[in-house]
């Protein structure tokens, strides 16, 4: 799943992503509040994680801006202000939940899951085609059944074609979807569609596909 969090603290921005990471997540950054409303736009991410103060727009705006454009992600609020009137602000603005610092990242982690779990957003409920199963909030894979370990990269590339399954996906989609830190070669997106075709085996009833000239596109057999 694809996460976005913006934090203008350095520092702690390094650590969460860092943490996220080996948690399984695809992260993306911004800095300030102004680039992480652009990004939520025009990025398909599962969930978001904001800081209160940014330079430009701060978090509550960012967040009242991204629901009045009708984004309905889950949103975790992070801030060092606790007043009631700070929270009352904070979740009237849009936010799913309100974390203050400093916390644990352990508690950070489990009120993200409760987020994904609540369903009714862009995470959303469990992707179905034909025999395979996709759960955003538990990141969870199965096929004809059949429980399917995927790589960080392998979910992401998986999750994007079921939200468009049907559809040719551009393989620039993808790329920056799956490998928003990286750059990536057609070659070894190749590898990679292979890998996941050989994991989801022929139990599911469904083919990924190359589309000539453009991407992929996961379709029912």
């Amino acid at each position: 799943m694809r996460l976005l969090v913006a934090e203008d603290d350095a520092a702690l921005l390094a650590v969460l992503v860092r943490g996220l990471r080996q948690s399984g997540y695809l992260v993306d950054t911004a800095a300030a509040g102004d680039d992480a409303l652009h990004m939520l736009r025009v990025g398909e991410f599962g969930a978001a994680i904001l800081d209160w103060r940014m330079p430009g727009l701060d978090g509550a705006q960012v967040i009242a801006e991204a629901r009045r454009h009708g984004l309905r992600l889950p949103i975790l609020m992070l801030t060092a202000r606790d007043t009631v009137q700070d929270r009352v602000r904070g979740l009237d603005s849009g936010a799913d939940d309100y974390l203050v610092k400093p916390f644990d990242f352990e508690e950070l982690l489990a009120r993200l899951r409760a987020l994904l779990r609540r369903g009714g957003s862009a995470a959303g409920p469990t992707f179905r085609v034909a025999g395979l199963e996709l759960d955003p909030a538990s990141r969870e894979v199965h096929s004809g059944g059949r429980q399917v370990a995927l790589t960080p990269r392998e979910y992401a590339i998986l999750e994007l074609l079921m939200r468009r399954a049907g559809t040719a996906v551009t393989r620039q989609a993808i790329a920056e979807h799956a490998w928003a830190d990286a750059e990536v070669s057609w070659n070894a997106m190749e590898a990679h569609m292979a890998r996941l075709r050989a994991k989801l085996g022929g139990s599911g009833g469904i083919s990924i596909v190359a589309v000539r000239g453009v991407g992929y596109r996961l379709m029912r057999r």
